[in-house]
């Protein structure tokens, strides 16, 4: 008996294991089948930006816009948003996914019908199709997407009238089919559970029907006006009071003190609300001047911030090589943060919701049209250099110029040399500090060469520097000063890097970005702003000073207490200021080259300035190393 039971629990967890592992094995082969659907919709589908989808890496963990189940089992996610599709979505690719839950193609250039394998998916409960070029009719029954909770067609060529199935998805929430062309009546849909609704601009007849009558006129606009003779119901509809009163009796009229009673109270209500609208106006007032927590202007909705502007065809354009997954509306949507003001524009840290943090840079005061601004961004995106911050992508229209840049958590150079000198601070030690100048003088140098070598910089600045991956300076915020009406006049802070000839002219060249440079290489040597403040609060121009102890004697007075502590550098330190005063001699003639400076900076320590040419030689031969996020 006991060799019987012993046999039965050897044969039980035996069975067990075999289970699992058939049962792995399964799960394997469907989660290979989802990734097969989704490369064959990939290449079979043009698309502007490259998807990162690498075959030989897990789709689950590496795959730009792809979400899988918690075990891994299954792809439930696919979010590509400005992507640039182009075309239909190809038969029996997408569709294969029986187990996704979120589907956002949206800003792309999609065309055809809709998809008609669309309907193996189940399980969707999101649906943004919004912006794309889809056409003809929708299908006729959409209650075989029983989960759907949120669906967004608006801004495509759908025509046809509305299905009546809609109102079979007992959990939509919104529904937006705006900007389209359905035409017919609305059809009645009992669907207590939405809670928005948009119908405007297509070409639907009739009368809004009563179900629907609780939604905004709004929702309805751009139609025949025969849909706006109704009264906005605030409130669920009910039966007439003859229907569903007791015995039958017919309720009569208000009693004076009744009527009284709802006047009074209906007169404080109004106070009430006006007062809070009162409220409101003044908060969003200050919100819209402080620009805190939202990307959005006034903190609109996306789709009023962009039709607002005339432009709601823009689109954010990417560069090649930009793996991110999202749109002009998620940017909008996005909290933000206010990392800077400087000459050109505000930077914002932008948090989406998918946890990805991205520096949107607002540009102020451009001065030229849409296509001398895309010429210049596609100039300044072009360049891929490991010293230079790339720029992943930009907008245009009427009222808004963005760019968008990687964000980089160590924070600029101005940051680690000026920031609260404190017990929890790292000092930059004399290595850091080379590594910086090396790299930016670099950085700088490669934009120069851009454009026939007629690019300028155009806004050098240690709060422009930051360090890359191997902790060398890497340069942003490049190109913008010939798409500015004029060199605007500097922030106090920032007038220190302006050299004298732009302050006369208000054109930045060439020359000008060398003197800005040798203002950073002060900086790095002195550990001082370029424009501070005394003890007895007198204004100090950094040049200047620098000059005035110059002219009596080489001393230590020059340079950062913390680095007089690094033993066999003095030398170096006084190669390195003698450097930074040929790049700021008044005279732009007379300054010398960036390549020039390049080999300067190298020269102060040349054996290792040679290992560090060498190794980057070989990057620059092979795919540039991904620069250092920031702004």
């Amino acid at each position: 008996m006991e060799k019987f039971i012993v046999f039965s629990l050897h044969f039980l967890v035996g069975s067990l294991f075999l289970l699992s592992q058939v049962q792995g094995s399964v799960l394997g082969a469907v989660l290979e089948s989802d990734k097969q659907a989704l490369l064959d919709f990939a290449n079979s589908l043009n698309h502007s930006r490259s998807l990162k989808w690498n075959e030989q890496f897990p789709v689950c963990k590496n795959w730009t816009g792809i979400t899988c189940s918690e075990d891994g089992s299954r792809v439930i996610s696919v979010r590509l948003p400005g992507v640039g599709f182009h075309g239909p979505i190809p038969e029996n690719t997408l569709g294969r996914l029986s187990a996704l839950q979120i589907l956002s193609l949206r800003s792309n250039g999609i065309t055809g019908t809709f998809p008609n394998d669309f309907g193996n998916l189940k399980n969707l409960s999101f649906l943004y199709l919004q912006h794309n070029n889809f056409s003809g009719p929708l299908p006729l029954d959409f209650s075989v997407w029983r989960n759907l909770t949120i669906v967004n067609l608006s801004n495509n060529g759908f025509n046809g009238s509305i299905p009546s199935s809609f109102a079979s998805l007992s959990q939509l929430i919104a529904l937006n089919l705006a900007n389209n062309s359905f035409s017919g009546e609305i059809p009645d849909l009992h669907m207590p559970n939405l809670q928005l609704l948009n119908l405007s601009h297509n070409n639907l007849v009739g009368s809004v029907p009563r179900s629907l009558q609780r939604f905004p006129k709004s929702a309805f606009l751009g139609n025949n006006e025969s849909l706006l003779n109704y009264t906005v119901l605030d409130s669920p509809i009910v039966l007439a009071p003859h229907e569903h009163s007791p015995k039958g009796k017919t309720v009569g009229k208000l009693s004076q003190r009744a009527l009284l009673g709802i006047i009074i109270a209906g007169s404080v209500l109004g106070i009430l609300g006006f007062g809070f609208l009162l409220l409101v106006c003044i908060l969003r007032t200050k919100t819209a001047s402080d620009f805190p927590g939202k990307l959005e202007k006034m903190n609109m909705s996306p789709e009023k911030a962009i039709s607002r502007s005339q432009d709601a065809s823009n689109k954010l354009v990417f560069f090649e090589g930009c793996n991110y997954a999202f749109d002009l509306e998620d940017l909008l949507r996005a909290s933000a943060e206010v990392l800077g003001k400087g000459t050109f524009g505000t930077a914002y840290k932008a948090i989406l919701e998918d946890a990805t943090m991205v520096v949107v840079k607002r540009l102020k005061d451009v001065n030229v049209g849409k296509k001398e601004f895309e010429q210049q961004m596609n100039l300044i995106g072009s360049i891929k250099h490991e010293n230079v911050i790339e720029l992943r992508a930009y907008y245009y229209s009427k009222d808004e110029k963005l760019m968008v840049y990687d964000y980089n958590s160590q924070g600029s150079v101005a940051s680690m040399l000026h920031g609260k000198r404190g017990d929890n601070r790292t000092p930059l030690d004399w290595e850091k500090r080379v590594n910086i100048a090396i790299g930016a003088a670099r950085g700088i140098a490669r934009i120069h060469t851009e454009n026939g070598g007629k690019l300028v910089h155009g806004n050098v600045k240690s709060s422009n520097i930051f360090l890359n991956s191997r902790q060398f300076g890497c340069v942003s915020d490049l190109g913008l000063s010939t798409i500015m009406s004029a060199v605007a006049p500097p922030i106090a802070r920032a007038a220190g890097y302006r050299a004298p000839e732009v302050t006369d002219t208000r054109k930045a060249l060439q020359p000008s970005d060398v003197y800005s440079f040798g203002v950073i290489l002060l900086e790095l040597l002195t550990g001082k702003a370029p424009v501070h403040t005394t003890n007895g609060d007198e204004i100090v121009h950094l040049v200047r000073w620098v000059h005035s102890v110059v002219r009596e004697e080489w001393t230590a007075e020059v340079f950062d207490v913390e680095l007089l502590r690094y033993p066999n550098i003095e030398e170096e330190l006084v190669e390195m200021l003698q450097i930074a005063m040929a790049c700021v001699v008044r005279m732009p003639d007379r300054r010398p080259k960036m390549s020039e400076v390049v080999k300067m900076i190298e020269n102060v320590r040349p054996a290792e300035s040679t290992n560090r040419a060498s190794s980057e030689a070989k990057s620059e031969d092979s795919t540039p190393m991904p620069s250092s996020p920031g702004i």
